[in-house]
């Protein structure tokens, strides 16, 4: 079973993806805050995260900054799903080594097919 962890402060985006992900035979994770998800990340290793970039005490700038030094999660993929729009945001994400980056408001369809092409 594929293992996906979503980090997001927003409690109705955070339900709508746990049901679609927990509905396509994934162990779902959750985390409301950048620090929660690394607290997560000591003991699991997720093959896919979804990262909100704007969340209380660790943005999901650093919370990616962290994921990448740490060499049990070099397998894991990273999609920042965030309202943060603009071109300097989203190159900041890519350059930080994110494997996609979608904008809110989302398709949760679209946001599942990201995940399936990551994970082929």
């Amino acid at each position: 079973m594929k293992k996906i962890l979503i980090v997001d402060d927003e409690p109705n985006i955070v339900m709508s993806l746990e049901y679609t992900f927990k509905k396509n035979n994934f162990e779902v994770f959750i985390a409301r805050d950048g620090q929660e998800a690394l607290d997560i990340l000591k003991t699991q290793f997720p093959d896919i995260i979804i990262l909100d970039i704007m969340m209380p005490f660790v943005d999901g700038f650093e919370t990616l900054e962290q994921i990448k030094k740490n060499e049990q999660l070099n397998h894991c993929k990273v999609i920042f799903l965030s309202a943060k729009n603009k071109e300097s945001d989203i190159e900041k994400g890519m350059a930080l080594g994110a494997d996609a980056y979608l904008t809110k408001p989302f398709s949760i369809k679209k946001v599942v097919e990201q995940v399936n092409d990551l994970l082929e």
